[in-house]
C-alpha cells in the first residue's frame, strides 16, 4: 500500500474571513453556504480545507495550543509559473489584505519568490518555475 497526502487543512480563527481571502484574493473556488465549522475549496491535486479553531477542543477532546502572530511552523507554497508573475501576484495579495514578509526576489536556487502571511498569520510562499 502506498500512502499519499490527500488534504491540507488549516485550523482558522475566523472562517468567513479566511474563506473570503482564499476565494477572492488567492483565487480558489469554493461552494460554501457560510455555515461553519468546515469549508473545503475546489483544488486540483490535493484537497484544501479549513476548520474553525474554536471547535477544536470538542473535536480533539483536549485544548490545543495555537500559534499567535506569524505562524512559523509551516508554509503553503503557490507556483505562479513565470518569474514576472511573482511580482503581480505579490501585489494582488497585499492589496487583498495579506501581510508582507519579504518582497519578490531572485533566489540562488534559480527561482523568484516572495513571502506573505494570510489574515491568520499562515505563511504563503509565492514562487516561479525554476529557470536555467
Amino acid at each position: 500500500m502506498s500512502i499519499k497526502f490527500d488534504m491540507i487543512g488549516l485550523f482558522v480563527s475566523d472562517l468567513p474571513r479566511m474563506v473570503e481571502f482564499y476565494r477572492d484574493v488567492v483565487g480558489l473556488e469554493i461552494e460554501w453556504d457560510g455555515n461553519g465549522p468546515y469549508a473545503e475549496f475546489k483544488h486540483e491535486g490535493i484537497r484544501f480545507s479549513m476548520f474553525e479553531r474554536k471547535q477544536l477542543p470538542d473535536l480533539l477532546g483536549q485544548t490545543p495550543s495555537l500559534p499567535t502572530g506569524i505562524n512559523g511552523s509551516f508554509e503553503l507554497a503557490l507556483n505562479v509559473g513565470e518569474p514576472k508573475n511573482v511580482d503581480s501576484t505579490f501585489s494582488k495579495m497585499l492589496e487583498g489584505g495579506a501581510l508582507e514578509i519579504y518582497p519578490p526576489r531572485n533566489e540562488p536556487w534559480k527561482l523568484r519568490s516572495a513571502l506573505i502571511a494570510d489574515p491568520d498569520g499562515n505563511l504563503i510562499e509565492i514562487a516561479s518555475d525554476f529557470w536555467e
